[in-house]
């Protein structure tokens, strides 16, 4: 993700409305994909890609899912819908948005173009963080599961002709297919539960908790450096001591947004020893499973807790 200050989520509100009014005249016209009845199909469109995937996931034969941001160097935050990504939207039986403040952009669209028949699931609200909250929800394998479970029973409400397929597809998807992320995260928390960590930024802030890990990060500075903004000096000089004193075992990062202070810390970081491990706000590669980046992130942040611990 580009690194810089990212603007606030409704920043660019005024030129999404056109290209969005435009979008929305355009499909007045455009013919309706067919019911799920006929076509045997739930249509979703998911505004992330991580969302999008396991949205897919769960589907199988019976969804066709768009995600309308699925690059991992498109930022979220900053992102300007087009008129492509409103026609999906306005062809959708289920739209999934993460809500929180995190992507206003898409839920302007489904406002935009309302639909009595179409279902969406609003993340936050699904999983009770109101707006304020730490958006990135992903990274809490509670919310994860809880996610699953709505998107699983959205299925079968939209298609019932099909909910004992969608039902096998969310035993296999939470028994087979996102087992070793489930497995990773209990064998790091029974191992390393209580081990003070640092971060650079609110998207570990969730996992952390799930890992049992001691984040010790100003809750300010993670907020500040996700948001865009400026971190307090006295939060800057906090995290300073936490490096020169070896208070935190281990430093993770988003490399996406590795701003100038996040860039110094991480040099501190490895001037004292401490070893840095990486995260990213969006799946990486383009195109990778979930489980598949959780699993390779989580694998590199248990052999930095290994590391600092002498194993």
């Amino acid at each position: 993700m580009p690194s810089g200050k990212r603007r606030s989520p409704g920043a660019f509100a005024a030129l999404a409305v056109p290209v969005l009014l435009a979008a929305l005249s355009g499909c007045a016209t455009t013919p309706a994909h067919p019911p799920v009845a006929t076509s045997g199909v739930v249509t979703v469109v998911a505004a992330e890609g991580v969302w999008g995937d396991l949205a897919a996931q769960l589907g199988g034969a019976h969804a066709k899912v768009t995600s309308i941001i699925d690059n991992p160097a498109t930022d979220p935050h900053d992102y300007e819908p087009t008129a492509p990504d409103a026609i999906a939207v306005s062809r959708a039986d289920l739209a999934i948005v993460n809500g929180i403040g995190y992507d206003t952009w898409a839920r302007r669209m489904i406002d935009a173009d309302p639909d009595p028949h179409r279902t969406v699931i609003d993340v936050g609200e699904t999983v009770g963080v109101p707006n304020g909250g730490n958006p990135h929800r992903w990274y809490s394998p509670t919310d994860v599961r809880t996610v699953i479970d709505t998107i699983t029973s959205d299925y079968a409400a939209i298609d019932p002709a099909h909910a004992t397929y969608f039902r096998e597809q969310h035993d296999r998807v939470l028994g087979v297919a996102l087992k070793p992320y489930f497995d990773a995260i209990a064998q790091i928390k029974a191992a390393y539960a209580g081990t003070p960590v640092g971060a650079s930024e609110s998207i570990f802030a969730p996992l952390a908790g799930a890992l049992g890990l001691d984040l010790l990060t100003p809750a300010s500075f993670l907020a500040a450096v996700s948001e865009g903004t400026d971190p307090s000096a006295a939060d800057k000089a906090a995290i300073d001591a936490q490096i020169d004193t070896g208070k935190i075992r281990v430093y993770v990062y988003n490399s996406q947004n590795a701003t100038p202070d996040v860039s110094r810390q991480v040099d501190e970081a490895g001037a004292h020893h401490i070893p840095v491990t990486i995260v990213t706000e969006t799946p990486t590669p383009a195109g990778v499973s979930f489980e598949d980046w959780q699993v390779a992130q989580l694998t590199a942040l248990r052999a930095a807790l290994a590391q600092a611990a002498g194993a």
